[in-house]
């Protein structure tokens, strides 16, 4: 199990954009996930700005919820606190399949603690299949960059700057926008997977 914060400006991208930056710096790591969501048919969940996911890698798993932080730093940027319990690849794969969770570490916990009335009603809504590749950006902070495919087939390009300062995160925000010149309007800035996920998902 782990506890941590999050706090990271997320912007989305063009392709075009997204492969300038991509070969821009130099490259740290590469890897797939893939996040199957889950919520109450009502959406009780983001209805209280969490969210519920069993996440695969390529030889690992994990359940992980994000949580609103109750102690947070600033507010310009995405800010969570993120819990996560480590799964067995196999375990989470027959989870997914059956579209069920386990709830039995610290994720359970906090659903007990704070959604007892709704984990009966706990169901998968939808999914999303990431490549990301991590490089070393400005002021060698790390740049993550993302390309998602959701079940209607939506496809999109993602940045993500985290950090646990927040004038590193703005100070970096600058600098890749005044070089590539972007200037990411409200609709490109801070949004999160699970909301278009919910957008682009399929009956299931």
């Amino acid at each position: 199990m782990s506890e941590n914060q999050e706090i990271e400006a997320k912007y989305l991208l063009t392709s075009e954009l997204y492969q300038q930056l991509l070969h821009a710096f130099p490259s740290k790591q590469s890897f797939s996930q893939a996040n199957y969501y889950y919520d109450t048919p009502d959406f009780n969940l983001r209805a209280h700005f969490c969210g519920l996911r069993i996440r695969t890698f390529k030889d690992h798993a994990e359940e992980t919820m994000k949580v609103p932080d109750p102690a947070k730093l600033q507010n310009k940027f995405h800010e969570v606190m993120e819990i996560n319990d480590k799964l067995a690849l196999q375990t989470a794969k027959d989870l997914v399949k059956e579209h069920k969770l386990l709830l039995t570490g610290q994720v359970g916990a906090y659903l007990k603690h704070h959604f007892a009335d709704s984990i009966a009603g706990l169901q998968q809504f939808s999914w999303s299949k990431t490549q990301r590749c991590l490089v070393n950006g400005p002021s060698n902070c790390e740049l993550t960059l993302d390309e998602t495919q959701y079940p209607d087939g939506w496809v999109d390009f993602e940045l993500e700057i985290e950090n646990h300062n927040p004038q590193t995160i703005q100070r970096v925000s600058e600098l890749l926008q005044q070089q590539f010149n972007f200037h990411p309007g409200q609709n490109e800035c801070n949004q999160n997977k699970v909301d278009r996920a919910t957008q682009h998902r399929l009956s299931i």
